[in-house]
C-alpha cells in the first residue's frame, strides 16, 4: 500500500468504498478458503439473484460473492463498490466526464440499487445506492476491509474523473517524478487512493485493489499457502503497516495489511 489508511469510512459519504465483492468461477472453493483464512461465515446463496451470497464477519455482512459462469462478460476478480446517494445521477455524471456505464442502475430486491462503470483508463468499479443493505459495517478490524486503491495508467484523467463524477475530495499527497498519489479526503481521514502505476502495471489493465485487515500478516500468508492459495508478494513492512499480496486457490488476488514487525 502506498497511502494513508483511513481512520474510518463515514457512512453515506459519496464516493467512499462501501462494499467489496468476489466474482469467481469457484464459489465452493471460495467458501472454504475465506472461511478458513478470515473466519468468515458463508451464507446461503440466493437463486433469485443468480446464486449470489454474502460472507459475514461476527454475524454482519462483510463481502459478497457472485458466481462467474462465463455469461456476464467480465473477468473473475475482487471488486469494490463506491457509495452513491443517487445511482441514476451518478451514472449520468460518469458518462459526462469520460467514463463508461457498463451496467445501468438496477434494483437488487430491497437491498439497494447497483451499477457498474469504467473510468477513463478502463478500471471497473461498482456503484451502490443503499436501501436495506448499507454495505460493510466494520473497517480496519481483523477480517474486515482495510483500504482501497486504484492502480492506473491514466492518473491525471482518473483524478479528475473521480473528483468530478464521483464527488471526491481529491487531495494530492505526492506529485514527484517517481511517485504520484491522490486520496479521497485528507491525511488520516482519507477514504481511498489513486496511484500512478503506469510504470509498474506491467501490461495489466488499470484496476482497483482491495486490502483486508489482519492481526498478523506473516501468519495469514502462511495460512493462505496451507489452504491452497499463493503469496504473490511476500510480507513486507511499510510506513502504513505490513503488507502481503495473496491469491486464492482460483488465482484471484487481494492484499492483507497488519501491524509492522518492527
Amino acid at each position: 500500500m502506498t497511502s494513508t489508511t483511513p481512520a474510518g469510512t463515514p457512512a453515506g459519504t459519496p464516493g467512499a468504498p462501501c462494499w467489496i465483492e468476489l466474482f469467481t468461477h469457484d464459489t465452493d472453493g471460495a467458501r472454504r478458503f475465506y472461511a478458513e483464512l478470515f473466519g468468515w461465515e458463508a451464507w446461503e446463496a440466493d437463486p433469485q439473484f443468480g446464486g449470489y451470497f454474502m460472507f459475514a464477519r461476527d454475524g454482519a455482512p462483510v463481502a459478497g460473492c457472485m458466481p462467474n459462469d462465463g455469461t456476464m462478460g467480465g473477468p473473475s476478480a475482487w471488486g469494490t463498490y463506491l457509495h452513491t446517494p443517487d445511482a441514476a445521477a451518478t451514472v449520468a455524471a460518469v458518462a459526462a466526464h469520460g467514463g463508461k456505464v457498463d451496467v445501468e442502475p438496477m434494483p437488487v430486491g430491497d437491498a439497494g440499487t447497483m451499477a457498474w462503470i469504467s473510468d477513463p483508463a478502463g478500471a471497473a468499479v461498482g456503484l451502490w445506492q443503499p436501501a436495506d443493505h448499507p454495505g460493510f459495517v466494520a473497517l480496519r478490524e481483523p477480517g474486515a476491509p482495510a483500504w482501497f486503491e486504484l492502480h492506473t495508467d491514466g492518473y491525471d484523467a482518473a483524478v479528475a474523473f473521480y473528483r468530478d463524477a464521483l464527488g471526491w475530495d481529491a487531495r494530492t499527497h505526492s506529485d514527484g517524478p517517481d511517485f504520484r498519489f491522490t486520496t479521497n479526503g485528507p491525511d488520516e481521514a482519507a477514504l481511498c487512493g489513486i496511484e500512478d502505476a503506469a510504470a509498474s502495471l506491467g501490461g495489466r489493465p488499470s484496476h482497483w485493489v482491495v486490502y483486508l485487515a489482519v492481526a498478523d500478516t506473516d501468519a495469514t500468508a502462511e495460512r493462505a499457502r496451507a489452504l491452497g492459495g499463493s503469496v504473490t508478494a511476500e510480507p513486507a513492512d511499510t510506513p502504513y503497516g505490513r503488507i502481503a499480496e495473496i491469491a486464492d486457490p482460483a488465482g484471484l488476488s487481494f492484499r492483507v495489511l497488519g501491524p509492522n514487525r518492527s
